[in-house]
């Protein structure tokens, strides 16, 4: 079996993959292509596909491997390669919350040898995500945090970030339905609709959540005062066994949430602004290659 590897072109110089890519080289038969501007790596993985590629590997962070969902999900189902995952952004939380080695060289070979396991997908207005959507303060965090504190700081750029806007952030009034004909209205912060476990370089928002369980776990930050934020976190870190006084959680199929004014919401790295979305699981929806101590697996 061939392999093709599409790679962010940004870390197209980077030494130590090229030394593993080389190594790998030496057993298994391995293309590179490089992307170079938007839209290359839905155009790469439709070449592969046509080409006959039954896995592909992706080198990137999560924004990369968002792209290459999203153009999985335009490939009919029964003809859609495997996706691998090769972690090179600044967070990689999905990977990492996945078990997916950093190394590179392990990281090809698990590529190459690993088993595939059928995982839900996530739609909202024709886009799709694999591990987490960020609504509110969250997304806006992402979507303003400059790449330089990224590169500097790795995943804690986004926590610096986030306290620095923390002061001065206003709530977003709206609600939220749910199946059954549940629904609530609220002012909340942050929201998260998981399908992975953590999101914002490494903050763990939903533990029990499974990416091939045809669900999604809705974590919402209702309007709390500064000094109610140590109890927050007390909130946050105590789950199962807390209030959920702030911290709501539902895990559901689907869910709807509207908002009177628009609201950043961030999809796995792709930042849209919106006042009415439906999060709907698209399940088995793609095959990933996974290590078989996998922790997203039900």
């Amino acid at each position: 079996m061939s392999l093709r590897l599409i790679l962010n072109g940004k870390k197209a110089g980077n030494e130590q993959l090229r030394e593993a890519v080389s190594k790998f080289r030496q057993t298994t038969p391995l293309e590179v292509r490089v992307t170079y501007e938007g839209g290359d790596v839905e155009r790469l993985i439709y070449e592969a596909n046509k080409e006959g590629e039954k896995r592909v590997i992706v080198a990137g962070g999560d924004g990369t491997v968002n792209e290459a969902v999203n153009a999985l999900m335009k490939i009919e189902h029964s003809q859609r390669p495997a996706l691998a995952i090769l972690p090179m952004g600044t967070a990689n939380d999905f990977a990492c919350s996945a078990n997916i080695p950093t190394e590179y060289l392990s990281a090809l070979t698990l590529a190459f040898e690993g088993h595939t396991q059928e995982v839900d997908v996530v739609e909202v207005d024709k886009r799709f995500f694999i591990n987490v959507a960020s609504a509110g303060f969250g997304a806006k965090i992402t979507a303003t945090t400059p790449p330089a504190l990224k590169n500097l700081l790795g995943g804690g750029a986004y926590t610096l970030a986030g306290l620095v806007q923390a002061l001065s952030f206003v709530p977003y009034s709206g609600q939220l339905s749910l199946p059954d004909g549940q629904h609530s209205s609220g002012e909340i912060i942050a929201a998260a609709v998981c399908n992975g476990r953590q999101a914002g370089g490494g903050q763990l928002l939903a533990p029990d959540a499974y990416i091939n369980d045809g669900m999604v776990d809705l974590v919402a930050f209702t309007s709390f005062a500064i000094s109610d934020v140590p109890a927050v976190i007390e909130e946050l870190s105590n789950y199962p066994n807390s209030s959920q006084k702030w911290v709501k959680r539902y895990q559901v199929p689907w869910l709807e949430w509207q908002t009177q004014t628009e609201m950043p919401i961030n999809l796995d790295g792709e930042p849209i602004t919106s006042k009415q979305q439906t999060f709907k699981v698209c399940a088995n929806a793609v095959n990933l290659v996974l290590p078989t101590d996998c922790p997203l697996i039900k």
